[in-house]
């Protein structure tokens, strides 16, 4: 990974944290990580525990950042879920596994300004614990 692109998803996470505490989530956790997963963000959605994966573009020419949270990621991000829930101790709690993709254009050389980010929240992108 080039530092470009390491500092285009650490933007695009804190822009994700900032996106869901505006929408009323409660951040519980930043770059859990496990042996085998890191999970982005953990947070608490009403009383419902989200573990959400940030993808982060400059570009959509290799596809939607949805589309790179393949089954092998979604794997990892489950088993990284239920440790955290055993470590926790927070049995029976509703869970959500949630995909925040944000889209940040370049700026070019004859533009003056940057379009704002987009950013989309999936809701129940992929299976359970």
């Amino acid at each position: 990974m080039t530092n470009r692109t390491h500092k285009t998803g650490q933007h695009g996470e804190t822009l994700a944290a900032e996106f869901l505490s505006r929408n009323g989530y409660t951040l519980l956790e930043r770059n859990y990580r496990t042996r085998n997963a890191e999970i982005d963000i953990i947070a608490r959605d009403h009383d419902c525990i989200c573990f959400v994966e940030v993808k982060t573009r400059t570009s959509r020419k290799k596809g939607l950042p949805r589309e790179s949270v393949h089954h092998t990621k979604q794997q990892k991000l489950i088993s990284g879920a239920s440790f955290y829930l055993k470590e926790k101790k927070l049995f029976n709690r509703q869970v959500r596994f949630d995909v925040i993709e944000i889209f940040i254009p370049r700026v070019t050389r004859d533009e003056n300004f940057a379009s704002p980010p987009e950013i989309t929240l999936i809701k129940n992108a992929f299976g359970t614990v």
